[in-house]
């Protein structure tokens, strides 16, 4: 009686490591892609919060000249902020990421790609 051999062949493991090496290669750069895009909203959405939190300085006040100048980000963003009488502006970074965007309100509106100044909104820009 002959006898059968059960496993793989040495050619079949290499050629699903091929493929294997193959599909990393494609998503390691999407998933790269995907963490900056989550830093960059994170960014977003703190310098959104400091415009809720400057309105309210403001209804108290009347006056954005007595903001918080380093306020409180996410993980690893760092914000800062300054006001006159009329407007403020401020400015988001993150450690992982070299984007910076930025926000203004009043006087201190940012001005977006087009050169049209954007009240409120955030502009994030790649060195």
């Amino acid at each position: 009686m002959p006898r059968t051999r059960k496993g793989f062949t040495l050619i079949e493991l290499l050629i699903v490591v091929v493929i294997i090496g193959i599909l990393a290669a494609i998503a390691i750069p999407k998933f790269a892609n995907t963490k900056e895009k989550a830093y960059i909203t994170a960014m977003k959405s703190d310098l959104k919060n400091l415009v809720s939190a400057n309105e309210a300085q403001f209804s108290d006040d009347n006056t954005y000249a007595n903001i918080e100048a380093n306020p409180q980000g996410s993980s690893g963003v760092r914000l800062t902020q300054s006001g006159t009488a009329t407007g403020w502006t401020a400015s988001a970074e993150h450690d992982a990421t070299g984007v910076t965007c930025e926000i203004g309100v009043g006087d201190e509106a940012v001005a977006n790609a087009d050169g049209v100044e954007v009240e409120g909104e955030p502009i994030c820009t790649t060195p």
